[in-house]
C-alpha cells in the first residue's frame, strides 16, 4: 500500500503548467470510489457539495467533526491521493488553523485548499493576516512529516459581480500570490476568473502552480493547458449537475 507520504509526493508532482492535473470533486465515499474508477489520479472534496450532500449550506456550516468524519471515510476508501477542500480552516486565529490542519493530516489526505475568505464575516484577511495563516497550516504540515500540498486560494475574484472587473484585481492577487508563496503554500487557486487573457497573464507571473475552476461546459482543458494552468477543478457542479439528474428522474417516476 502506497503511504501518505509516497501519495503527498506524488500529488505534488501532478501539478505542471501546460499539462494540469484534471479534478473532478467528489463529496463523499461513495463519489470518490466512482472518480477513482473512472481513471482519475487523485481526488478532491468540494467544501459546497460535501455541506450539501449532508444537508448544510457551505461556508464551514458543516461542522468541524462531521468534514473530519466524511473524509475519514473518502481518505479509506479510495487510493489515489487525496486532497480537501479545508475552507478557511475553521478558524480565524493561526494558533487554531495549525491544530486543524493536524487533525486533517491525521486522517490520511495530503493536500488542501485554504482560502482567505473570512467565513462568517465580510471580505478578505489582510495579506499579513493570511500570511500569518499559511504559515501556521505550512508548520503543522512540516511538523507531521507529511509534504502536504497547500493550495492557497484567493477569493479577490469573487469580490466584484462582473467578470469585466477582475483586469483591475489582476495585481492585487498577484501581490498576494507573492505573499503566499514565501509564506510556504504549494499552489495558487484563483476560483472566478474565466477571463483567457487574464488566466495567462497570472500564470505566467506567478511562482506558483496556478488552478483554476470551470465548470466542464465552459472553458475546455486543452484551453486551460495552453494557458499554463497546473490544475483544473470542478467545484460544485459535480454534485449539482447529479443532483439535477436525480430529480428530474424521480419527477419522472413520481
Amino acid at each position: 500500500m502506497t503511504s501518505q507520504i509516497e501519495n503527498a509526493q506524488y500529488f505534488r508532482s501532478l501539478h505542471t503548467p501546460q499539462a494540469p492535473l484534471f479534478l473532478y470533486n467528489i463529496w463523499d465515499a461513495g463519489s470518490a470510489k466512482a472518480v477513482e474508477r473512472a481513471g482519475a489520479m487523485a481526488v478532491a472534496t468540494s467544501s459546497w457539495s460535501m455541506a450539501a450532500a449532508q444537508g448544510y449550506a457551505d461556508g464551514e456550516q458543516l461542522p468541524f467533526e462531521d468534514m473530519l468524519a466524511v473524509v475519514t471515510r473518502i481518505a479509506k476508501s479510495v487510493n489515489v491521493p487525496v486532497t480537501v477542500d479545508f475552507e478557511s480552516g475553521y478558524a480565524s486565529d493561526p494558533e487554531t488553523v495549525e491544530q486543524n490542519v493536524r487533525k486533517l493530516l491525521e486522517l490520511g489526505i495530503v493536500g488542501f485548499n485554504f482560502e482567505d475568505q473570512i467565513v462568517g464575516g465580510t471580505g478578505l484577511y489582510s495579506i499579513d493576516d493570511q500570511v500569518s495563516r499559511i504559515r501556521a497550516a505550512r508548520r503543522a504540515a512540516d511538523s507531521s512529516g507529511v509534504p502536504a500540498f497547500i493550495n492557497a486560494r484567493t477569493d479577490v475574484f469573487l469580490k466584484v459581480d462582473q467578470a469585466t472587473a477582475h483586469a483591475h484585481l489582476i495585481e492585487e492577487a498577484l501581490v498576494r500570490e507573492k505573499a503566499y508563496t514565501l509564506a510556504g503554500a504549494d499552489g495558487f487557486f484563483v476560483p472566478g476568473l474565466i477571463d483567457t487573457v487574464l488566466i495567462h497573464q497570472v500564470c505566467e507571473a506567478a511562482t506558483l502552480p496556478v488552478n483554476i475552476m470551470t465548470a466542464v461546459s465552459d472553458l475546455k482543458a486543452s484551453e486551460l493547458s495552453a494557458l499554463g494552468v497546473a490544475r483544473i477543478s470542478l467545484g460544485s457542479a459535480p454534485y449539482v449537475t447529479l443532483m439535477s439528474t436525480i430529480e428530474k428522474e424521480a419527477s419522472a417516476l413520481l
